[in-house]
């Protein structure tokens, strides 16, 4: 239970986050059976912008309360997530090795490890924040990602430096978590 965003009690967290990223590895992994990893020779602003291309979508939705495909906002998320590992990715791993067509073990090792990374700084934050994203509008942690996102855009337009804030990485963890919460509401049946 929550109360003015503190925790009382058990939280099922850790489980729901394993769940949201199971069924994102899952769709992750059967697309990268039929592609392989072509996605490989997107540079990251290139993955920067198809996340801007979802959680504008999303929003579009959430302001017009209606949608003309018949896609809901759930794949959006999912999307966001896969293409955030895969940004992060791809910045692990420069794209100009050309080496397009990694192994594919490789990139789910890759792709647990990140995830484990992401999910360890979850918890971090859950820890000092005390959950406070479970009082928060999914339309909130639709912005969020939204400004995370142009955050990293401007990151981009500096060459990937900065002088006081936070880098690439750390953006897209974050916009990662805001989609996987907003996958728990979701399930939850919160919009």
């Amino acid at each position: 239970m929550y109360i003015c965003g503190k925790l009382i009690g058990l939280t099922n967290t850790d489980r729901q986050y394993d769940e949201v990223i199971d069924q994102c590895r899952e769709t992750f992994k059967l697309k990268t059976i039929d592609y392989g990893t072509a996605w490989r020779i997107l540079r990251p602003s290139s993955l920067t912008d198809q996340i801007l291309i979802k959680a504008y979508r999303i929003r579009s939705i959430q302001e017009k309360g209606m949608m003309k495909v018949n896609e809901g906002i759930e794949g959006e998320f999912l999307a966001i997530i896969n293409y955030s590992v895969m940004a992060m990715i791809q910045l692990k791993y420069d794209v100009e090795d050309a080496n397009y067509d990694m192994n594919k073990d490789e990139v789910f090792q890759i792709y647990d490890a990140l995830v484990s990374e992401t999910k360890s700084l979850m918890a971090d934050k859950n820890h000092d924040y005390s959950e406070a994203w479970r009082d928060m509008r999914i339309s909130s942690m639709t912005d969020l990602i939204l400004m995370k996102l142009l955050r990293i855009k401007q990151i981009e337009e500096n060459g990937g430096q900065t002088l006081i804030s936070e880098g690439l990485q750390a953006n897209y963890q974050d916009i990662l978590n805001y989609a996987v919460f907003a996958l728990i509401q979701l399930s939850e049946g919160k919009n």
